[in-house]
């Protein structure tokens, strides 16, 4: 199973962000980008709220940083993580603004972008952006399929009910051959469209219900479940319970985690990573050698250390 992370500082829905994140800006994110680069992670996120209505922050959280923006400063500070949008809403964008400007981002991030897509829930939010909200489902699935045509195409086209468009050369475009899609999502239909796709990333399910959604359901080979423990790891203190957790996502199906870690510093961050990096053999967790190239074990030096002024600069901010 391999490990990335639910990037902090992005995004802060309440209770699950750690006190200096409030205060924490991009030094902190690439920091942290750039440790788990160094240290072999799959994989750091970003998601995207345009505008949360001060009513729905009180449980969403209001602080979410633009993906595209984030990603591309995290692009020029990492060489191998993937970049991971969890989760664009498809409703909120015409699948050709997607692909030029998320294929650009895989351009310059050297073909490292992995979509995460959804078909979104706040309403008041679709009716700021002028999106229709009653058949955001029908739009997403057709928005997937114009999208899976699209993204690695100098001339896409396709031709449906929602999206209908031909005779055009987008430039740049993904150079991945084939971007992966992962679907977010709770319900066994979100699954039926990720079966159409990618990946699968669930939320708010019970391990044991999502385990019975995946068995009943015919997935494709190489399909990925990305799962999330419950609460945040603390690998430093207790590696037992944060391998325990992970051996519970991994016999719940899931290839992928997506951890969040304890943390009261950027810098205390970057110990968890190379903490929870230490547990690789003993857990059967997989990360990548990015100095021999492959999966496997590496030495690992602590997350801060090595980042030159880092140190002084969150002392200024402290």
């Amino acid at each position: 199973m391999r490990i990335g992370i639910v990037t902090p500082v992005v995004a802060q829905p309440p209770p699950g962000h750690a006190a200096w994140e409030r205060d924490a800006g991009i030094e902190e994110i690439g920091l942290i980008a750039e440790t788990a680069d160094r240290l072999g992670y799959h994989h750091v996120t970003c998601s995207e709220h345009v505008a949360v209505p001060t009513e729905a922050a009180e449980q969403r959280g209001g602080v979410y940083w633009d993906p595209l923006a984030t990603f591309g400063y995290i692009a020029a500070r990492t060489s191998r993580i993937r970049l991971v949008t969890q989760v664009l809403v498809l409703g909120y964008h015409h699948p050709l603004a997607i692909a030029k400007r998320y294929g650009t981002l895989d351009r310059v991030s050297g073909g490292r972008l992995t979509l995460g897509l959804g078909v979104g829930s706040l309403e008041e939010e679709f009716a700021l952006l002028d999106a229709p909200f009653k058949d955001r489902g029908a739009r997403a699935d057709e928005a997937l399929a114009a999208l899976q045509g699209s993204l690695s195409q100098r001339e896409p086209s396709h031709h449906g009910t929602y999206y209908d468009y031909s005779g055009l050369v987008v430039e740049p475009h993904a150079v991945q051959e084939h971007v992966p899609l992962w679907i977010g999502g709770r319900s066994a239909r979100s699954l039926r469209r990720a079966a159409t796709a990618d990946g699968w990333v669930p939320f708010g399910l019970p391990l044991d219900t999502m385990a019975t959604m995946l068995a009943e359901t015919d997935l494709p080979d190489g399909f990925d479940v990305v799962l999330g423990p419950n609460r945040p790891l603390n690998p430093i203190e207790d590696p037992a319970a944060a391998g325990r957790a992970l051996g519970r996502l991994r016999d719940a199906g899931a290839t992928i985690a997506g951890v969040r870690l304890e943390s009261s510093s950027a810098r205390h961050y970057c110990e968890q990573l190379a903490a929870l990096r230490e547990l690789a053999d003993d857990h059967g967790l997989v990360f990548e050698d990015v100095r021999a190239g492959q999966e496997g074990s590496v030495e690992v030096q602590q997350g801060v250390e090595a980042q030159p002024g880092v140190e002084a600069q969150q002392g200024e901010k402290r």
